[in-house]
């Protein structure tokens, strides 16, 4: 089965570190994004993968060549111009027209979770969505009933709010619901929730990480190293 990683944003909150690389080849831990997502990826067994290549494109795929180095078969998809995450996944539908099914991410995120979850779908579901739990960003409190401070919880996960983690899989039955121009997000994800044709697969106790900025690196780092 392929997966396609959307890898073609121009990383600006990431700045200086994206001046001379895209986003996916900053460093995390010792090694780019996107090469934790492709040894993530081996360890499921999955090999073929597709790069929606955009920003600096020519670094990446240097950096990369054919993927046999970290043991998969990499096709680049490129853009001339931005896309977004729809158009870009459009770009590349020549490629995923005769499979059953294929995953794809976005190329700023590390995370251990099962991929294959998603893959038990429902006749109903023309593909499925990875979410994990808030991470707050911030210290919460909790206050008494006049108004003393009780508890304080710094950055706790809100376990009853859910967010999307960058991973989906789809059937091909979603190519031709996909924009020319725009990103999943604001296209055809809330329209595949409209029809309740996505499926939502809760993933709780893993490693997941979207790298933004400077901040989220570190952040990272510090897990990862942990």
């Amino acid at each position: 089965m392929k997966a396609v990683i959307l890898a073609g944003g121009l990383g600006k909150r990431l700045r200086p570190l994206t001046s001379d690389r895209p986003k996916p080849l900053v460093e995390v831990a010792g090694k780019p994004i996107i090469v934790h997502q492709l040894e993530w990826l081996k360890e499921h067994d999955i090999t073929e993968v597709i790069i929606c290549a955009g920003y600096l494109k020519e670094v990446l795929i240097k950096h990369l060549g054919s993927g046999q180095k970290y043991g998969v078969h990499i096709a680049y998809v490129v853009e001339e111009e931005p896309l977004g995450t729809g158009g870009a996944l459009a770009n590349a539908a020549p490629l995923l027209r005769n499979e059953e099914g294929f995953f794809v991410l976005n190329g700023d995120i590390i995370t251990d979770l099962d991929p294959w979850h998603l893959t038990e779908l429902e006749e109903r579901f023309v593909g499925s969505i990875a979410l994990v739990p808030l991470p707050c960003p911030y210290g919460v409190v909790e206050l008494g009933p006049e108004g003393e401070v009780r508890v304080f919880y710094e950055k706790p996960v809100l376990k009853e709010h859910l967010i999307n983690a960058g991973v989906y899989f789809f059937r091909p039955d979603v190519l031709p619901q996909l924009p020319t121009r725009g990103d999943l997000e604001r296209t055809t994800l809330p329209m595949l929730a409209m029809a309740r044709s996505l499926k939502g697969v809760v993933y709780e106790d893993v490693f997941w990480k979207a790298i933004d900025t400077v901040k989220d690196v570190e952040e990272a780092e510090r897990r990862l190293c942990a």
